[in-house]
């Protein structure tokens, strides 16, 4: 995501940095594809630039906001965490906008929805005008954009997760076959949303450990339970990173 974003900045004539200190030879090539210009470090990154966007697992989020240091431009963290999660990072910086995207990689004709919130976050439509990313600014209140990402991803992966259970309990109990064969009868969407999410887990299912257990935390913190979301994480460590 991040490589692909970059890629429609570069589009349009953006000098988009990457870091590559600490980075695998597979990062560095789909950088290197996007047009990206290498700046080492995440310290020198910070200093060469007036706007840094984070895109990385949300386990990752609070790592990438502290290694930019005391960069004074404007920082926004696309990442999926919960609202509280952005209010603590958002406390670490001096200009802090909070984002969530929705949809999948940019192309050079289609693109995802960044939602972004915060006293900042008007200045950001700008940056992506011409691109395929749609900017949608939600309010001026840090936690808007994470929380309308928490729920969204709730639906779209927690069912994904419940999904892939089922299956594996129809299995274990013998009745898998009988499942489908209903499936296609009453339920015909079912059957092509549990290979989809068969796919995507297996894919990257291991980004969407943490990313289930942020949406857990946001569901605790508006006093809901957060066992749907614990488990659907349970699903996803079954797993491994591709």
């Amino acid at each position: 995501m991040g490589a692909a974003i970059g890629a429609v900045l570069r589009q349009r004539g953006v000098e988009v940095l990457w870091a590559s200190e600490g980075r695998s030879e597979a990062t560095a090539a789909r950088a290197g594809a996007a047009g990206l210009t290498d700046a080492g470090t995440a310290a020198e990154l910070a200093r060469r630039s007036d706007v840094v966007l984070s895109v990385c697992p949300p386990h990752a989020a609070a790592e990438v906001a502290a290694a930019v240091g005391d960069f004074s431009g404007v920082f926004v963290d696309a990442n999926a965490i919960s609202p509280a999660a952005a209010s603590r990072i958002a406390a670490t910086l001096a200009r802090f906008v909070d984002g969530g995207i929705v949809g999948g990689p940019p192309s050079s004709t289609d693109g995802p929805r960044l939602y972004v919130s915060g006293a900042d976050a008007r200045d950001i439509p700008a940056l992506f005008e011409g691109t395929p990313v749609e900017v949608r600014v939600l309010s001026e209140q840090v936690g808007d954009a994470s929380a309308l990402k928490m729920t969204y991803a709730a639906w779209t992966k927690g069912t994904a997760a419940l999904l892939l259970a089922i299956s594996e309990v129809a299995r274990s109990e013998g009745v898998a076959e009988a499942l489908s064969d209903e499936w296609r009868e009453s339920l015909p969407e079912l059957e092509a949303r549990l290979e989809s999410a068969r796919r995507s887990a297996e894919a990257k299912g291991w980004r969407w450990i943490a990313e289930m257990e942020e949406i857990a935390a946001t569901f605790a913190a508006a006093g809901e339970p957060d066992g749907f979301h614990l488990a659907a994480a349970e699903v996803f460590l079954g797993f491994p990173r591709a």
